[in-house]
């Protein structure tokens, strides 16, 4: 007899066409889902920025790319969220210095057209890695809102965007498209009954015009009555004279000085009215260096204490050497706009030889937010002639100051270069982008951050 199977499971069945059709149609619904998420795409273009006015920099000529996310679908009635991100920016951190972390912040225009059109306002925010000099510039994710009131195709276009940085001042490069930027996302809008709006959310680029006219400055005493020519060596004469006869205050000529300064964005050049005043005290004599006219508005808010004039009074006829004269820092903060007036630098002449001794310009040293800046002298101008007793220790044939107030001779840089940054005070400013004591002095010789190369 044979033995009974085994029962065996029976298989499941495959799917009736009726359980794949609910399946596929989940799916339809998943898929469905995706439809109106955010969407990307990469746009490069021509781009032109424009460095701050005070710079002297050319403008710069790059390439922007950028990736716009956007939803590909939504409703009349939503207000929908758009990020601008930077691949690449137009231009490098120029080979000057280097940028600390969080102190660079974007802003920009996105431009609607279409079923709607408008300007939206795209902002982003505070935050960047240390940006090392001659690198490029690393820029944060802008975000704008627009409020969808049309039902249609919606196209999104990058358009012009600004660069702030905030150390040592605040500065702004403003840079534009130079043709025709293509499309880069879509959002397909369908009519939802939603109430009509036009675009919110961002700020507007902020302003960046610079002032740069130049005020009239504060007047010194006019000269003497009586005016000599003292020779010294070549150089030009006609400075106010005295030293004798009892007299104790002497009044120098105004003299036009054109000075000679290297900065990192070159050379730089300017003539400035300077005059020398002194007060005889004793046997040796209080300086006063006066700046005339020779001021300029603010280019951007300045802080307290970070600006010290300095200079070497050159002598010369019967003594030989140079008086260290300084100013004090600026005591109060100074806005953008506002006039600035150079201090009075003062120091104390010792003289070092008897006979009549020359005064005139020499070099100006200017220490600002951790920099040091030097102009020198193309020629020597007299402005005022002392007859002069010799002292001990005097400064004949020093070679530096005979006497100072409030600090040494000598010392100043030469080469005209700026000395390393890293200034620790003020923390609304740090030594990245100004010397702003020449740019005070000589409403000239500055420099910037912004960038300048051209990017490969």
């Amino acid at each position: 007899m044979s033995k009974p199977r085994r029962a065996v499971p029976a298989r499941p069945r495959r799917a009736s066409a009726a359980g794949v059709a609910l399946m596929l149609g989940g799916a339809g619904v998943l898929l469905g889902v995706s439809a109106g998420t955010a969407q990307a795409a990469e746009v490069a273009y021509a781009t032109e920025c424009i460095p701050p006015a005070i710079s002297g920099l050319p403008p710069v000529q790059g390439t922007t790319k950028v990736e716009i996310t956007a939803p590909a679908e939504a409703k009349v009635g939503d207000e929908v969220e758009i990020v601008w991100k930077f691949v690449q920016a137009a231009s490098k951190n120029p080979n000057i210095l280097d940028l600390e972390a969080n102190t660079v912040q974007p802003t920009g225009t996105l431009k609607a057209a279409g079923a709607q059109t408008g300007d939206i306002a795209m902002q982003g925010p505070r935050e960047n890695p240390p940006i090392p000099k001659n690198t490029d510039m690393k820029l944060s994710d802008m975000k704008g809102r627009l409020k969808l009131t049309a039902p249609g195709e919606v196209k999104l276009t990058p358009d012009a965007y600004n660069i702030n940085v905030n150390k040592p001042i605040s500065t702004d490069t403003k840079c534009a498209p130079k043709e025709a930027v293509k499309q880069a996302a879509t959002i397909k809008v369908t009519d939802g009954g939603g109430n009509s709006g036009g675009t919110t959310g961002g700020l507007p680029t902020l302003p960046t015009s610079v002032p740069t006219g130049l005020p009239t400055g504060s007047s010194g005493p006019t000269p003497s009555e009586s005016e000599t020519g003292g020779d010294d060596g070549g150089t030009s004469t006609g400075g106010g004279t005295g030293g004798g006869g009892g007299q104790t205050d002497f009044t120098g000529k105004e003299v036009q000085v054109p000075y000679e300064c290297k900065t990192p964005i070159g050379d730089k050049n300017a003539t400035s009215p300077v005059q020398i005043d002194a007060k005889k005290s004793g046997e040796d004599f209080d300086l006063t260096v006066r700046f005339k006219k020779s001021v300029m508005d603010s280019p951007a808010d300045i802080p307290k204490d970070s600006v010290k004039p300095s200079m070497e009074v050159a002598l010369g006829g019967a003594d030989k050497g140079t008086v260290h004269v300084e100013g004090p820092t600026n005591s109060e903060a100074i806005k953008s706009g506002e006039p600035i007036e150079i201090p009075d630098l003062t120091g104390t002449y010792k003289p070092g030889a008897s006979g009549e001794s020359t005064l005139s310009p020499g070099v100006l040293t200017i220490e600002a937010l951790g920099t040091t800046t030097t102009c020198t002298p193309a020629k020597s101008e007299v402005s005022l002639t002392l007859d002069t007793t010799e002292q001990a220790s005097g400064a004949s044939g020093g070679g530096s100051a005979g006497g100072s107030a409030g600090g040494s001779a000598g010392g100043s840089s030469t080469n005209g270069g700026l000395a390393a940054t890293g200034a620790e005070d003020h923390d609304a400013l740090k030594a990245l982008g100004l010397v702003a004591g020449t740019a005070l002095l000589l409403g000239g010789a500055v420099f910037t951050f912004m960038p300048r190369r051209r990017t490969r």
